[in-house]
């Protein structure tokens, strides 16, 4: 740890990864189901679906959310019906606000621990036009110096463009930053091969797909489990409750 640590302290800059990396456990998202769930279609399936099938999404190629959602639902199920979409739509946007707008406030306060450090921050984050729609209302909006959202972009991670166009942002190279993610898409893969150092973070994927970890560790430098570890952060101070006179 204390190598990481002192590797932290002499880069220039972080590129940070955004869902599974900075945002809660999909499991604190508010009342608001899977959008699996709501389709009735098997996981495995929505999850190849959002993260190996849907390109056309995430580099901004369809906007509208209606016409991603059936896209991608009635390629698994043909006989999804109008209505069941409309709701899981209505669903997915409310979900994913929420869990912008409600970032651990450990993470925040990393962030804004390196950028008084002088460390510039960049977002790199595969999503959707309803995935970025709560941005603006996040904690997260205000910490970064450049931010990449694919669907803005045009590029989708491992595309090396999406890497580049953070380190444009924040004029650096990448042997000069860290990228942090939890190494979905194969980020860590492709952030390496640009000569970042890369730290993947754990906790998330543990949790979500724990067959996949140790395949995603292979291409980290360092795993940590929260992104908290990568500074030496003191414990929030605890309010007292003033005695009754």
């Amino acid at each position: 740890m204390t190598e990481l640590l002192n590797l932290v302290a002499s880069a220039k800059g972080l590129v940070f990864d955004l869902f599974h990396t900075l945002t809660a456990p999909e499991h604190a998202w508010g009342q608001f189901p899977a959008t699996y769930q709501m389709l009735g279609v098997p996981r495995e399936q929505w999850d190849d679906q959002l993260f190996r099938s849907s390109r056309f999404r995430l580099a901004g190629e369809e906007r509208d959310p209606y016409r991603i959602v059936a896209l991608m639902a009635r390629s698994i199920d043909p006989e999804i019906e109008g209505a069941v979409i409309e709701a899981a739509v209505h669903n997915r946007i409310e979900r994913m606000r929420f869990a912008l707008r409600n970032i651990p406030a450990e993470n925040v306060r990393l962030l804004q621990h390196l950028r008084k450090a002088g460390k510039r921050l960049a977002l790199a984050s595969n999503a959707d036009a309803m995935e970025t729609a709560g941005w603006e209302s996040s904690p997260l909006s205000g910490c970064f110096d450049t931010v990449a959202f694919s669907c803005e972009v045009g590029s989708v991670k491992p595309e090396p463009e999406i890497f580049l166009h953070c380190l444009r942002g924040i004029g650096l190279q990448a042997r000069e930053c860290l990228f942090v993610g939890d190494g979905g898409s194969n980020e860590l893969v492709t952030a390496r091969q640009l000569g970042f150092r890369t730290v993947m973070v754990a906790a998330i994927a543990r949790q979500m797909w724990p067959e996949k970890v140790s395949e995603r560790a292979a291409a980290a430098d360092f795993v940590i489990e929260v992104p908290t570890k990568l500074l030496d952060l003191a414990p929030e101070p605890q309010s007292t409750p003033s005695k009754a006179q």
